[in-house]
């Protein structure tokens, strides 16, 4: 069974990344966007995830009503590699990374992510490609969603 490029996004009032005490990313209204690359992803999933992600309309228009995209907001996007999402934790105590790309694998994907981020008007603002990092945010509702870029068959055959 294949995996699929996964996203955990938060619409944040603000969020920042920091690499050895020095800020690499700071955004204000936005989101945050967790993304973990499986062995099976392609440029062709990076492509759809992030459009998916732009196209959200998690953001309130002036009725107070989800209805807004983050390309609509002109928002901005913080884009943190977490290999993590791919942890496996059904056998033991111990999580199972073997559905991760690897790192050369995953660093090509998580940085065309964010240049076709580009491509589509955002400016998207980064961590640092397997650093150790801290993160912090304020979720602004809270508003958290898991986006992955294969759709999945629902149907019963």
């Amino acid at each position: 069974m294949g995996e699929h490029m996964r996203a955990v996004v938060q619409r944040v009032r603000e969020a920042s990344v920091e690499v050895d005490g020095a800020v690499t990313g700071r955004i204000g209204r936005g989101l945050l966007v967790l993304l973990g690359v499986s062995r099976t992803d392609t440029e062709a999933d990076a492509e759809y995830l992030v459009a998916k992600v732009a196209d959200l309309r998690i953001f309130n228009d002036a009725s107070g009503k989800m209805n807004l995209s983050l390309k609509e907001t002109g928002g901005g996007m913080l884009v943190i590699s977490q290999f993590t999402l791919y942890g496996d934790t059904r056998r033991g105590r111990r999580p199972s990374f073997d559905g991760a790309a690897p790192p050369e694998r995953a660093r090509h994907l998580y940085e065309y992510f964010l240049e076709q981020a580009r491509k589509l008007g955002l400016s998207p603002e980064s961590g640092v490609f397997q650093a150790h990092m801290h993160v912090s945010l304020t979720n602004e509702g809270p508003v958290t969603l898991i986006c992955e870029s294969k759709v999945i068959d629902r149907t019963v055959s």
